[in-house]
């Protein structure tokens, strides 16, 4: 069985990584999932959330949210509908979607839907954040 094998990261817009890695860490929709060659084959949603990818050369981080993985023994392709490489994360434009998103969820809500926007953007700012740190 060989060491690595093929990972594709895309979204709509672009291809951020087609390389040959060692193993990879991904935010599924039902938890974090870790994947080495030979992994089982699985289909999977994609949560929002931080993905390290690990090759021979070292190791990525990538912010990502929402999606879908799709595994096999030599490949795991992944679709996000965004997703940032750790370098390319604005953290002055990340502070302020927290702030926006923390000034929204304050009382009086409008409705449960403005409500859930508003998690869900501090949810995606607090990744980012959380990625800024570590880079």
């Amino acid at each position: 069985m060989a060491d690595t094998f093929k990972f594709e990261l895309v979204t709509p817009t672009r291809v951020l990584l087609e390389d040959e890695i060692l193993e990879t860490v991904l935010p599924g929709t039902e938890g974090e999932l870790g994947v080495m060659a030979g992994h089982d084959p699985l289909m999977t949603g994609l949560a929002t959330g931080i993905v390290s990818v690990r090759s021979p050369g070292g190791t990525d981080r990538f912010f990502v949210s929402e999606g879908y993985v799709e595994i096999t023994g030599d490949r795991v392709l992944m679709l996000a509908e965004v997703a940032e490489h750790a370098k390319e994360i604005d953290t002055e434009r990340a502070l302020a979607a927290k702030e926006r998103a923390q000034e929204r969820l304050k009382p009086p809500l409008a409705d449960d839907l403005d409500a859930l926007r508003a998690e869900m953007a501090l949810k995606r700012a607090l990744y980012r954040l959380q990625l800024a740190e570590k880079s």
